[in-house]
């Protein structure tokens, strides 16, 4: 066999490098545009992520709206509709409370019977878990997405976003907005994007959670994923593509030129992009210029720079006011100051003398004296701080100043008016003391007149034994002595001292009280009983003032049972005082370790109308035609005084119970 020339052999190896140079460019460029367009398919991606995520940040927006138009859970079911109507993507809107309580609620008409199948309540755990986060960061969050089975057999993908709803610095409950993430991928996105595309949600297993659009055909797709990371949940959002045939590598002249036709493109976008920065900062210059100006136009306080000479550089339209000059007269003015009160200039100029040499004045300010233009002088606190450049070098100082005119007015008025309460609580002390002396004297000085005349009949009758005079001029003695520690405490009840307390007996109390009861008893024909409880423990308390206030309601309760109303089945009139130690419990019914006594008066009278309950603790409502109306109101006041408390109820078969309850040792 005749073996082929070497010649061709080196045509065959140079032809066959040429087809695999070839066949390296075409698989280059079909890398170079495979992954061009994997690229561009990426940014896609990414671009309908940042379009859902500025969809979903205006919702936010306008969902916050919706409660400072719509305050009240009335008013707020047509505005939520409109919303509805304007975002197919949210299928429902909630409004709750606190507690997560159901306030308001809408569903959306573009999905029916969504809630057919299962009842709304089994996705509460995602909104509750929702709220908590939102709680958490103060701000929307987002719940897990989750499958929702409907009545048509088929199902939907939903995500609960919840907003907390704030108004005037106070919470009131959460906003809860359902999104359907199939509605999210239609109504939120790029449709030019979505050309011939397939987009999808997806777990991140490649799971699909929500389908949009497919691609037709069985060709060979791309494939870009993006996170769509949202505050308390991440999504991962699946965008497909069919692959373009590669066509053949341009040759070279048609890249040089395409090359120097993108480079100038890009030289005038960069040129453009600089020409749009520079007005848009001169813009934003401009505009903080004039909102600078506004802000010191509306200023009430005064504001003036100075230079480390004291030249002034620089007054706002407030200081201007404030010193009756206008701008031009002050700017390049120096010292003496033109608002310097004359006879100050000494003072404030070895002020300004020590400003200068760096000893700056405390930064809380210090108060001065300023003369306006027409001589008339006002006071002023001065705050200044150094005025620093953007070289970081101090060229001088900027004051704030305020007038203290009106604050010096309203301060003279409040020491006025303080000085007028301060007269009017010492009548009203003197007053309340004179009813009271007057109410609670009543009590022993009748007790004092008794017994002075059972005295005098006991000197009148010769045959008369000395001890028991003996004994009635002691319980004169007595009396006196008890009106001599009524008036003491009611003078330190008025004036609000701190009572002496004591630990003292119930028996005692009750020992102190009967001489007095059973005179007016004996006189009425009714009976006092008295019943204290095996181990009832000392009270700690103001014994006079306890005493007047059980003296009161056993008189009050004989006083309610007159001559002549019919009596119980037993046929006696009576009025009963039972003392029992009661322990008090706390809000969840466990027993507190502190030990109270309660002090029951029961009389059986004719009770207590409606009328009389409503009006029964009020100063100076009285029944009693010789009544000061004052007993039951001072009463409750020293109960209230000692930590207890004061109520009443219907005795049975009929009657009034007084209850009332005391510290105990």
């Amino acid at each position: 066999m005749k073996r082929p020339p070497r010649r061709w052999l080196l045509w065959g190896a140079l032809l066959l490098l040429v087809v695999l140079l070839l066949g390296v460019l075409v698989f280059l460029a079909a890398e170079y545009e495979e992954s061009r367009d994997q690229e561009a398919l990426e940014r896609d991606a990414a671009a309908l992520a940042g379009d859902i995520r500025s969809g979903l940040v205006r919702n936010v927006q306008t969902l916050q709206a919706l409660h400072s138009v719509a305050p009240t859970a009335a008013s707020w079911q047509d505005p939520a509709a409109e919303l509805l109507e304007q975002h197919r993507e949210l299928v429902r809107l909630e409004w709750r409370d606190a507690g997560l309580r159901l306030l308001a609620e809408r569903d959306s008409s573009y999905v029916s019977d969504l809630y057919g199948q299962m009842a709304r309540t089994q996705a509460l755990p995602d909104v509750r878990q929702a709220c908590e986060s939102a709680q958490r960061v103060s701000g929307p969050s987002f719940s897990p997405s989750y499958f929702w089975p409907m009545s048509s057999g088929l199902g939907m993908e939903l995500m609960e976003m919840c907003l907390p709803v704030v108004r005037a610095g106070a919470a009131e409950g959460y906003l809860v907005a359902t999104y359907a993430l199939p509605g999210l991928l239609s109504e939120l996105t790029n449709k030019a994007l979505l050309r011939n595309r397939g987009l999808a949600f997806t777990e991140v297993d490649g799971t699909r959670l929500a389908l949009h659009s497919t691609v037709s055909g069985s060709r060979s797709l791309q494939v870009a994923s993006a996170l769509l990371d949202l505050p308390g949940h991440t999504l991962m959002l699946r965008l497909e593509s069919p692959r373009r045939v590669v066509g053949l590598f341009p040759n070279v002249l048609t890249a040089v030129v395409g090359a120097l036709s993108l480079a100038l493109l890009a030289v005038l976008v960069l040129l453009g992009r600089d020409m749009r920065r520079r007005q848009r900062a001169e813009t934003e210059v401009a505009e903080a210029l004039a909102f600078r100006k506004a802000m010191e136009n509306s200023l009430v306080t005064g504001l003036r720079a100075r230079d480390m000479n004291g030249r002034v550089t620089y007054v706002n339209p407030a200081f201007c006011q404030m010193v009756g000059f206008s701008a031009s007269e002050l700017i390049g003015s120096g010292l003496p100051a033109p608002w310097w009160p004359p006879e100050l200039v000494n003072e404030y100029q070895q002020r300004q003398a020590v400003r200068l040499a760096g000893q700056v004045l405390p930064r809380e300010g210090y108060e001065s004296v300023f003369q306006r233009k027409d001589g008339t002088r006002f006071p002023v606190l001065i705050i200044e701080a150094p005025l620093i450049d953007a070289q970081g070098t101090q060229t001088g100082f900027m004051s704030a100043i305020l007038d203290l005119s009106e604050q010096r007015r309203v301060e003279e008025l409040n020491r006025a008016s303080q000085e007028r309460l301060q007269a009017t609580a010492r009548l009203a002390t003197v007053g309340e003391m004179a009813s009271l002396l007057s109410h609670e004297l009543n009590q022993p000085l009748a007790a004092i007149a008794s017994y002075a005349s059972g005295s005098l009949n006991l000197l009148d009758d010769a045959d008369a034994p000395p001890d028991l005079l003996r004994q009635a001029m002691q319980r004169v003695s007595e009396q006196a002595e008890r009106a001599g520690r009524v008036i003491k405490s009611v003078a330190d009840f008025v004036r609000r001292r701190e009572q002496v307390r004591e630990a003292v007996a119930p028996a005692d109390l009750l020992e102190a009280i009967l001489p007095l009861l059973g005179l007016q008893a004996k006189k009425l024909g009714i009976r006092v009983e008295t019943r204290i409880a095996p181990g009832c423990p000392a009270v700690l308390c103001d014994r006079t003032m306890v005493e007047q206030v059980l003296l009161n309601l056993a008189r009050n309760g004989m006083q309610a049972m007159p001559e002549g109303d019919p009596p119980l089945a037993s046929g006696l009139r009576s009025i009963q005082i039972h003392i029992a130690p009661r322990r008090a419990q706390s809000a969840d019914g466990e027993p507190l370790r502190k030990t109270w006594v309660e002090f029951a008066v029961t009389d059986h009278g004719k009770g207590l109308s409606d009328e009389v309950r409503e009006k029964l603790f009020t100063p100076f409502f009285t029944t009693k035609a010789e009544g000061m109306g004052l007993g039951l109101s001072l009463c409750r006041t020293v109960i209230e005084q000692h930590g207890g408390a004061l109520t009443f109820e219907p005795a049975q078969p009929r009657g009034t119970v007084f209850r009332f309850t005391l510290p105990g040792v």
